[in-house]
């Protein structure tokens, strides 16, 4: 008879395995959620660019202080009070090169002289020159139908007979035109204009006009001479030869009557080699 075996039971605490199973649950899923954080911080870190320590003073050194904007605009506003008048003080005027002065005062005269002589009937022309003419002068007064236009100027000579006058000649040429003919072109003018600067360094017109002989002086002359047949050929493209000239360096000036597009012939030179 086989002996009777004591089979000891123990009770298995299944709550407590149940709650270790969910402790260890729990425990898995956080350290899985701590790599899930770490790797997400090293990939930022990697990404983001290393700046130096000494950076930051830098930076707070150069930062701009920015003023308020009340400051700001009293600021703009001072600004444009002071620029706004230009005066010029007869300090700065004597520091200016007197040649530059002269110049000054001859691109004001014929500016006048354009004005001056031309009369085309229109209020504008008329403005024009009240406004460079002092005050007390009458203005030119022409006959109905006629035109005048300025064909050309140029300053001849500028005399400076005060410390900012200058008395400037200049040269005007003009087309007339009547109710009886064409635009015929008048003979050269001389005229003298008397310009000042003022303090503020603007030229003005201290009066009317004065006029003078604009006789040319007499012409030189050209001699010429024989020139070779080559020479001949060669400024022949240019038009009928006449004569030339001998340089110093054996090339010709060959004087030619030329025929331009206008179909007049006009004497020139040419420079054969």
């Amino acid at each position: 008879m086989e002996t009777e075996r004591n089979e000891v039971y123990e009770r298995i605490p299944w709550e407590h395995l149940d709650k270790q199973g969910s402790d260890r649950q729990w425990l898995l899923v956080g350290l899985a959620g701590a790599v899930a954080l770490g790797a997400l911080a090293y990939s930022f870190m990697k990404n983001q660019p290393v700046e130096p320590l000494a950076a930051a003073p830098t930076v707070a050194q150069s930062a701009p202080v920015i003023a308020p904007s009340s400051t700001m605009v009293t600021s703009s506003s001072t600004v444009a009070t002071v620029a706004s008048p230009l005066v010029v003080s007869e300090a700065d005027l004597y520091a200016v090169d007197s040649d530059r002065l002269a110049e000054v005062a001859s691109a004001h005269a014929e500016w006048f002289a354009v004005e001056f002589f031309s009369v085309d009937g229109s209020t504008e022309s008329s403005q024009a020159l009240r406004e460079l003419l002092p005050e007390g002068v009458p203005l030119p007064e022409a006959p109905p139908d006629t035109q005048v236009f300025v064909d050309w100027v140029g300053t001849r000579g500028v005399d400076q007979t005060g410390d900012f006058e200058f008395e400037v000649e200049v040269l005007v040429r003009s087309l007339v035109s009547t109710s009886d003919s064409g635009f015929i072109r008048q003979p050269a003018r001389l005229i003298v204009v008397d310009v000042s600067l003022g303090n503020d360094g603007e030229p003005i017109v201290m009066g009317p006009p004065a006029l003078r002989d604009a006789t040319p002086a007499s012409a030189g002359r050209l001699e010429l001479s024989e020139i070779p047949d080559d020479v001949r050929a060669a400024a022949s493209g240019a038009g009928s030869p006449v004569g030339g000239v001998l340089g110093a360096d054996g090339g010709w000036r060959v004087l030619v009557m030329s025929t331009g597009s206008d179909g007049v012939t006009r004497p020139v030179m040419v420079d054969i080699p």
